[in-house]
Parts: C-alpha cells; structure tokens; sequence
C-alpha cells in the first residue's frame, strides 16, 4: 500500500502534528498560542520562500482555494471548541475526514483502494472515533459543527493532493499556503478575542516559531507523500497524530488516558499497519 519512505514521513508529520497541538493546548490563552503559531509559521516561510523553487503556474488556483478553505476551517475549530470540549470535537473533525477523503478521492480522482486499504482506513478512522467516547464529551452542540469541519478538511486535502502535485515543489506550496492565511486567520481571531497583541516575550517566540515549524513540517511532509502515494491512505495515516498526541498528552501533560483511549491507540496503530503492509 504505502512505500516505507512515504509512510516514515507521514508518520514524522504526524508526531510533528500532535507535537503543536500539545504545545497550543498547554498554554494558558490556548487562541494567543494559537496567533503565535500562526505567525511563526508565516514568518519562518517569509524567510524561506525567496530560496526555494516557486510552484508551477498551474498550482496557484489550488494554493488561493486551499488557503481559502483553510481560512473557513480554523473559523470551525473556533466554533466547535466554543460549543463543546477538545475530547469530543478534535476526534469528529479529525476521524471522519479520512472517510470522506478516501470517497471523495475515489468518486473525483479515480484513486481506488484494495479491500486491505479500505479497511486500513476504516480501522484508522474507527479509532480516532472511539478516542471520542474516552472522556468527557462536553456540549454535544459541538458535534455537527464538528462533522461539518470533518467535510472541510477532506475538501482542502483534495485540493492540495492534487495541487502539489501540479506545483513540483512540494515545501513551496506549503509555504504559500501559511503565508495566503496568516493574515485573515490572525484577523479572525482578533475579532473573536477583541484587541489580540503579540508583543512576544523571547519565550514566546521561541515557542510560536517552534509550534510553527512543526507544523509546516507536518503537513509539507503529508503533501510530498500525497506525491508519491494515492491521497487517501496519506491522509487516513496522517490521523495516527492521536496516537502521538495521547503519549505526548502523558508524559508532557500529565493527563492519564483510560482503558478505552489506549485500545483506540492499538486500533489506529492496526489501521496503520494494514495501509503499509496490505
């Protein structure tokens, strides 16, 4: 199903994955840490960009309508961890995405899956799902604003698999993509905060530039594997960023994932198996 080399970095983004999310959620105002990141990021692309070969002509309408996508997709995630917790809504959004994307994928691009892959996506996506029903759920209002970012992110997953594939410079069209949504997603969550200052302290910028390169390097990762792989296992392997994120939850968090939590772990951890090894 998936070559070694492109399921090692999948897997690489996904630890790079919850590694930011650990860090946004430890934080005290979890929306400044959020700004931080997203900042750092822009600013680490802004730095790299003139360096780098530039995506090809005909990548540039799906880099404006990714970054369009993902401006409505943070906006999402503001809204759902308004109406209800992390434990209920993180899981919806990221455990239904990969079905969607894997039918999505092969109803528009003709990306068919052996049974051994369905299956691996099935078990992936069952898992992160069930990681949901470990703790507490918080206000089930969450759910649909949930599902419906579910949608969203299988949309600009398409639209990247197959915009970077059209660009020929895999980090380049990551790149763009923070750049083109630094300034709304930083406007959006001013809006929602009222008078948001940066003004980092060194410590702070240490920590936005370090969560913001963590997840370039995430998701430049998952889009050169989208090269060189079908999308559909990519973004289905990509989700194993819960397994991380419960272990890094329990060593630099201190939270003590139950029973349930860590039989979902072992089910993504077989999903992934059977996307490399069926």
């Amino acid at each position: 199903m998936l070559p070694l080399p492109v399921m090692a970095a999948v897997l690489c983004g996904a630890a790079l994955h919850a590694g930011w999310n650990v860090s946004v959620r430890a934080g005290a105002d979890r929306r400044r840490e959020t700004a931080l990141l997203v900042a750092g990021a822009t600013a680490i692309a802004l730095l790299a960009l003139p360096f780098l070969s530039q995506p090809r002509p005909a990548a540039w309408l799906y880099i404006a309508a990714s970054a369009c996508v993902h401006v409505g997709y943070f906006s999402l995630v503001a809204a759902a961890y308004t109406r209800g917790g992390v434990a209920l809504a993180y899981p919806l959004m990221r455990g239904v995405a990969p079905a969607l994307t894997a039918i999505a994928a092969f109803l528009l691009l003709g990306e068919a899956l052996p049974w051994q892959g369905w299956l691996g996506v099935a078990a992936v996506c069952s898992g992160v799902l069930l990681m949901a029903r470990g703790g507490g759920h918080g206000d089930g209002k969450a759910a649909p604003v949930a599902l419906l970012n579910a949608g969203v992110i299988a949309a600009y997953t398409l639209i990247d698999g197959v915009g970077v594939r059209a660009s020929a410079a895999p980090l380049a069209y990551t790149l763009w993509l923070y750049v083109l949504t630094s300034l709304p997603t930083l406007f959006a969550l001013q809006h929602r905060r009222g008078a948001l200052t940066l003004r980092p302290d060194w410590r702070e910028a240490v920590r936005g530039l370090g969560a913001g390169g963590a997840s370039i390097g995430s998701y430049a990762l998952a889009l050169w594997a989208m090269t060189q792989a079908p999308v559909a296992p990519v973004a289905a392997l990509r989700e194993t960023a819960m397994l991380f994120g419960l272990v890094l939850a329990r060593l630099v968090l201190g939270e003590r994932p139950g029973r349930r939590r860590w039989a979902a772990a072992a089910v993504i951890a077989l999903g992934a198996a059977l996307l490399h090894f069926g």
